[in-house]
């Protein structure tokens, strides 16, 4: 790999080559699955390029295709597959600085695809009141450039559902890898051939993305005394079209208790509960609703004087992926699992798994709006013993109907359930015919005998990975 030849033809452009820091940047949290911790623990990129702007990543790309480097790109690093991290070294290209917001209209909003999300929000809704429909639960820290190539939907798929479905992303701007890198702009189905691909079929540039209505969201954490009345409580509310919410959560005992200090004190002992987000103007009718259906107020931010609030992180940071993170930060065994309780029987294959590990798998859903249907996904949390006893727990789930798109797989067709179809090898194809971008991601790619048509990820259509 020739990085002296690199670094005289990127001269001018901002490099990092300090082994610490170029490690620290080839890092995301892949560490969530001890599976993921084994497998890359040792990867790391040669060099570290920060472009200012669309010309630079062309420079850079263009480079790197003529001495055959290979090129990961980065948003902020808050994936948990892998995704950010360059398993064949090279450049890892972070595009943390093209972070401008450059256009709020009525509905949208135009960006760099190193804007945090949260930045994002607050310029949107400091111009006009609106916000991004959907976000991770690491709001405050992701790039919206990863959240579409790494990510799948979160915080408002109650109400949007995925990334991929259409409508909620606009247009991307993307870089291709090749001797004269292409600059093309991409609307419609196009979309699909970049979004959650890991950056393996070109770089994003530039993000025109829908927004919706901002509101001071409210958060509520309801509380009950089993986990299926729980879950069936978040499916009931999920199902009230009159009431305007942004999260519904249902977590099982102990794991609130066990993993939530900061909010331990407003709960019990061996309760479950429902992690809510309610615009002001539903909290009303969300609470009668609520003693409608049996539910506990154990906490209400809005009748919370400011000194008891103080150092509570806001609801989505116990949700999603957040969930995972909070329980590791007390016990290192834990690990997680990502599944699809298919709509229409749901909430009965929710109880069947809930009841499958005793001790073992802990029940964490998220309501979520698919293909026009209230239904949930599962990110349960897992008491980590061995990696063959995890194998067949997520055999347990398939066999019972519920999809696992695994976490402890860092490639789009076993981990992120991104559908790789004929379109997409043949954009890859075009956009990066020597492979250079992100290698060792897409099966498809690297295995021309995969038959994708076989998969998971070709017959649940549409789906992301979810967190």
């Amino acid at each position: 790999m020739d990085l002296a030849t690199l670094k005289r033809d990127l001269d001018g452009l901002k490099i990092e080559d300090n082994p610490k820091i170029v490690q620290q940047k080839s890092r995301d949290f892949y560490w969530y699955s001890p599976v993921l911790k084994r497998q890359l623990d040792h990867v790391t990129a040669d060099i570290v390029v920060s472009p200012r702007n669309e010309a630079e990543v062309v420079r850079v790309l263009a480079t790197c295709h003529r001495l055959g480097i290979p090129v990961t790109p980065r948003g902020t690093g808050t994936g948990n597959y892998g995704q950010a991290m360059p398993l064949s070294g090279g450049v890892v290209l972070s595009l943390a600085e093209m972070n401008a917001v450059t256009a709020i209209a009525p509905g949208r909003v135009v960006c760099g695809p190193g804007a945090v999300l949260a930045d994002i929000d607050r310029a949107t809704r400091a111009h006009s009141g609106q916000e991004l429909r959907l976000h991770p639960s690491t709001y405050n820290t992701a790039s919206i450039g990863g959240f579409i190539a790494g990510g799948s939907g979160g915080v408002g798929s109650i109400n949007f559902g995925g990334l991929r479905d259409f409508g909620n992303v606009l247009r991307l701007r993307v870089v291709t890898m090749e001797a004269e890198p292409r600059v093309l702009e991409l609307t419609g189905e196009d979309l699909h051939k970049v979004t959650h691909a890991y950056g393996t079929n070109g770089i994003i540039t530039e993000v025109e993305m829908p927004l919706t209505s901002a509101y001071d969201w409210v958060d509520v954490v309801v509380g009950f005394d089993s986990f299926m009345d729980a879950a069936r409580y978040g499916n009931a509310l999920a199902c009230q079209d009159g009431l305007l919410t942004k999260l519904i959560t249902p977590i099982a005992a102990p794991v609130p208790w066990l993993y939530f200090k900061r909010h331990q004190k407003f709960l019990r002992e061996g309760q479950s509960i429902c992690l809510v987000m309610v615009a002001p103007h539903s909290l009303d009718a969300f609470l009668a609703f609520t003693r409608r259906e049996g539910g506990e107020i154990a906490y209400n931010a809005a009748t919370m004087e400011a000194e008891d609030r103080k150092g509570l992180p806001p609801a989505f940071e116990l949700a999603w992926n957040h969930t995972t993170l909070r329980a590791l930060r007390v016990d290192p065994s834990i690990t997680y699992l990502q599944s699809l309780y298919p709509f229409p029987n749901h909430l009965a294959l929710v109880e069947k798994m809930d009841a499958m590990f005793p001790g073992e798998v802990f029940s964490h859903l998220e309501f979520v709006r698919f293909d026009g249907n209230i239904t949930c996904f599962g990110l349960p949390l897992v008491r980590f013993t061995t990696e063959e006893r995890l194998d067949e727990i997520v055999r347990l789930h398939e066999e019972n109907g519920c999809p696992i798109f695994n976490p402890h797989r860092y490639t789009l067709e076993e981990g992120g359930m991104k559908q790789t179809d004929d379109i997409q090898l043949a954009f890859k194809q075009e956009a990066d015919p020597q492979g250079l971008l992100n290698p060792g991601k897409m099966i498809a790619w690297e295995d021309p005998a995969y038959d994708y048509r076989s998969s998971k990820t070709f017959l649940f259509r549409g789906l992301q990975k979810v967190g």
